[in-house]
């Protein structure tokens, strides 16, 4: 299936997929009782952390009786996830957030939540964030969910302004760690209870049918290499790849043999930022060892080959990276920035070391691959901690939670305070109003025995690109 997307200034498209052939069908009735999940995120323009946890967010909401739908401001046309996109993805082109086109993009988005009776607006990214947490409040959608996934490394005033000014508009903010709460909590002045802390998750059942296979080590061109040292992190200044070849110029004088990679994306914005690095890594004499190999959409089985992972970012929210690789049962030596530390106990399943110390870095990966049996221990007892702690499922599972109850405060406070009624028939509750019946909480908003997202017949294999309003 290929999807043509052409793309035009101000104009708003839908890639939808439809889930019911008739309007008026028992099916269609029990996917309306469904709760209506809009994922609001600024931009999906390649496959990173955070658009990774969103996918998988996504199908395992469907399959537990949620109805899912995805809005952003910008998308990458050439991304293979969009030829089988989850769910329907509707694309509203935004540049700036204070002209006449963010006033019809806000219409569009208005109109879609109430046309499509949305119960939750969850957001991503700052401008989905405040922006679109705005225009959700506006549309009346009963609950709005906020997400933080770094240390605000790239606010500048303005955002950080807002971000304080604003501080009110989710009903709940979740964190991708506890440090970052903290963050949020002291920066943007929240109540802690507002604010609630939702680890990323990872895929165990892909990784267990992940085979290790030396084919992998020679699609990076280190078929010869006695050792691969790996990382997997889009060539960003934050991301520290410059300390990583600086530690890795000091593990090659012991190890000549061996060869480091770094996985992700090249981005346009860092291009100085990447000559920068092809630069250090052709005066460290490593330019046969140290490969810069791009994108890959199943990081697995590169994992599994390698002996270290290795990634000394200057900043992170809580990188899903080190949980899939700690998951692969590779020994891991990360920075002790933002959630890091709450996966990694130093000398207990990986080493952590402080920002910018490439000497520090490499001393643990010499002793890593000096001493392999220290190695396997470490790795064993990192996928010990991601089994326990850091699922896919558990963490839909805390989602799940985390959804019902700002639903069941809703219900009750509509009950109590009789400005949002729990059921209504049409015609009733006064429009442009919380009491309006396109945003009315049904009693049947809970999840229940119907037929599931991904059971529902479909009338047309392929995606549909619309060009319209976004509704």
């Amino acid at each position: 299936m290929k999807v043509v997307l052409k793309l035009q200034e101000a104009q708003a498209e839908v890639f939808s997929r439809p889930w019911d052939a008739s309007p008026g069908s028992a099916l269609q009735a029990g996917r309306q009782n469904r709760p209506h999940i809009l994922f609001i995120i600024d931009q999906i323009c390649g496959l990173g952390g955070t658009e990774n946890v969103l996918l998988n967010m996504i199908r395992l909401l469907s399959a537990e009786g949620f109805r899912c739908s995805v809005a952003t401001f910008k998308i990458e046309p050439s991304l293979s996830i969009l030829q089988e996109f989850p769910c329907p993805l509707h694309l509203f082109p935004l540049r700036r957030t204070y002209d006449w086109n963010a006033l019809r993009t806000a219409a569009r988005i208005w109109r879609l939540i109430r046309s499509e009776r949305v119960t939750i607006v969850h957001t991503f990214f700052p401008t989905s964030n405040l922006w679109g947490g705005m225009v959700a409040k506006l549309s009346g959608c009963p609950v709005l969910v906020s997400s933080r996934r770094d240390m605000g490394i790239l606010r500048i005033w303005k955002h950080r302004l807002a971000y304080f000014l604003m501080s009110g508009l989710a009903d709940q903010v979740l964190a991708v760690s506890n440090t970052v709460r903290n963050f949020c909590i002291r920066q943007e002045r929240l109540a802690p209870d507002k604010v609630l802390t939702l680890y990323n998750g990872v895929d165990l059942e892909k990784i267990a049918a992940t085979e290790r296979l030396q084919a992998a080590r020679a699609s990076l061109g280190a078929k010869k290499a006695s050792h691969l040292i790996v990382t997997v992190a889009n060539i960003r200044h934050v991301k520290g790849i410059d300390v990583f070849v600086r530690a890795a110029q000091i593990v090659h004088r012991e190890f000549p043999d061996a060869v480091f990679a770094v996985i992700g994306s090249r981005l346009q914005e860092e291009n100085n930022y990447f000559q920068h690095l092809r630069e250090l890594i052709h005066s460290a004499g490593l330019t046969e060892h140290f490969k810069l190999l791009g994108p890959a959409e199943n990081v697995f089985p590169v994992l599994k080959a390698s002996d270290v992972f290795c990634l000394l970012s200057r900043s992170e929210g809580f990188t899903n990276a080190l949980l899939e690789a700690m998951a692969c049962g590779l020994p891991c030596v990360v920075t002790r920035v933002g959630g890091n530390p709450e996966a990694v106990q130093n000398g207990e399943n990986g080493f952590l070391v402080e920002p910018e110390d490439a000497e520090g870095a490499a001393d643990h990966i010499l002793a890593l691959l000096r001493q392999p049996e220290l190695a396997r221990k470490l790795g064993c007892v990192a996928r010990e901690t991601v089994e326990a702690r850091f699922t896919l499922r558990a963490m839909t599972k805390n989602l799940i939670e985390v959804y019902e109850s700002l639903l069941r405060k809703r219900l009750e406070y509509s009950t109590v305070g009789n400005d949002l009624p729990c059921a209504v028939e049409p015609g009733e509750g006064k429009p442009g109003t919380m009491g309006s019946v396109d945003q009315a909480v049904p009693a049947s908003l809970f999840r229940t025995g119907e037929p599931e997202l991904h059971d529902c017949p479909r009338e047309d294999s392929k995606l549909r690109a619309v060009a319209g309003t976004g509704a």
